[in-house]
């Protein structure tokens, strides 16, 4: 450890949580492996982990000394685990529920007559039994020519560009993917201003030069990804996401087909006018 680099950077990052947080533990929702690599590399360990309700509820969980960020851990003794159809994720044991209570007909989609419960997660079991989630298995986008997109991981990539609050991707049986992006406000007028352009004008959101501009930096933030997976055209949007507005869950994640239907003419309109 290098102790000027401690003093003003990793020791200022620990006073913000209280100057005594050593270890963090992360879980219900995806957290991308460049910020937990980053939170790593400040000193505060951070451990995600995996589960649900109906398995009681810890699946896999990072250890200390074994921490794979990439991952979600090694699946716990006791839990068996496999892979369905799709790389549906099924596990099995005596930490999964019987059953919904008085749902027959939901307790039969998720429970088979083995035991296997189905947890609609796609995902890779890696060697050492460590489990990397790659998505919701309904969220997953399929392209009209056939190409699978987990689109959580793209998102996530989108938005550590402090341009953009938030980011959604798009493109179920459509040709290609394009992104609905949620500006940060005060970046997005100096972004426009360093194009020689006016923040006030109101075609600013579509205008050809800015989108350009905008795609450019999209290509960069996502150039770890199959290029099917970027989005190759974009809504640039004011308004974020959020609870009251029905566009998040209670655990903020996007209600992705709230917000297509309130946009379901832009979005179309991005794919006729694609190259004009």
């Amino acid at each position: 450890m290098d102790p000027l680099y401690d003093k003003l950077v990793r020791n200022q990052i620990k006073n913000s949580f209280g100057g005594r947080m050593r270890v963090a533990v992360s879980g219900g929702a995806a957290l991308s492996p460049e910020v937990a690599k980053t939170i790593i590399g400040l000193g505060i360990e951070i451990f995600q982990g995996y589960g649900m309700t109906e398995t009681s509820p810890i699946i896999s969980v990072n250890k200390i000394g074994a921490n794979h960020p990439d991952t979600v851990g090694p699946i716990l003794e006791g839990i068996e685990a496999k892979l369905g159809e799709k790389d549906e994720l099924l596990v099995r044991g005596p930490q999964v529920m019987r059953g919904y209570w008085k749902r027959p007909e939901d307790t039969f989609k998720t429970l088979d007559p083995e035991g296997w419960l189905s947890t609609g997660d796609q995902a890779d079991i890696l060697p050492g039994n460590y489990l990397k989630i790659k998505g919701r298995i309904k969220e997953i986008i399929v392209t009209s020519t056939g190409e699978k997109v987990p689109p959580v991981d793209i998102e996530q990539a989108i938005e550590r560009d402090p341009l953009f609050d938030q980011a959604m991707v798009y493109g179920d049986n459509r040709p290609f993917i394009v992104g609905l992006l949620v500006l940060n406000k005060d970046n997005f007028e100096r972004f426009v201003v360093s194009l020689n352009l006016d923040p006030k004008d109101p075609e600013i959101l579509t205008n050809k030069a800015v989108i350009r501009e905008i795609l450019k930096r999209i290509k960069t933030a996502c150039k770890s990804f199959p290029q099917y997976g970027v989005p190759r055209s974009v809504l640039l949007l004011k308004e974020p996401w959020t609870i009251e507005n029905d566009s998040l869950t209670p655990t903020l994640k996007l209600k992705r087909r709230v917000i297509v239907a309130e946009h379901g003419d832009e979005i179309e309109k991005l794919y006729e006018n694609f190259g004009k």
